[in-house]
């Protein structure tokens, strides 16, 4: 479950640091185009990244100079998408999801020592039993360990069982 959060925060490192590269690729282009620098405008565009060239070219089709319902920038077309954000996003829910399987098993875990703890309540009422005078208490001290033994099997019956090993 670690090592699964730890690739995804590596992911999201590697997502972030390729979104600042495309962001200075772009508003160098930006500051290049504005200025009317047509051969370092497009010195830049040749080295935009593959993940963004898409998104910039779809930009560039809604005519963002001239059509005020253009996106603001090539960052809010749906093109733009990272595969190291996807990735992120996948480990997220795996670790999500081994977290989920660790929460049950820790349950399950301790309901087990709680059995344990249980029987030992039972042993506890069996031994008291034999040091005791009268017959009537003796029997409602194993009466009670009985329904105790009783009930923490009826109880454990319910617990999953795992036939791996």
């Amino acid at each position: 479950m670690n090592a699964i959060r730890i690739d995804a925060a590596r992911a999201q490192g590697r997502a972030q640091s390729q979104s600042q590269v495309d962001v200075a690729t772009f508003i160098a282009w930006a500051d290049a185009d504005r200025r009317g620098e047509a051969d370092v405008a497009d010195f830049y565009a040749h080295r935009f990244r593959a993940e963004f060239r898409p998104a910039f070219n779809a930009w560039m089709a809604s005519r963002p100079s001239t059509n005020p319902d253009a996106p603001p920038t090539p960052f809010a077309m749906p093109q733009y998408q990272l595969a190291s954000k996807q990735e992120a996003e996948r480990l997220d829910t795996a670790a999500d999801a081994a977290t989920a399987q660790v929460l049950r098993d820790l349950q399950t875990a301790s309901n087990y020592v709680l059995t344990v703890v249980l029987y030992a309540v039972v042993l506890v009422f069996a031994g008291m039993s034999t040091k005791i005078a009268g017959r009537r208490l003796r029997w409602i001290l194993v009466g009670i360990g009985c329904l105790v033994f009783v009930i923490t099997i009826a109880w454990i019956a319910t617990f999953p069982v795992s036939v791996q090993i």
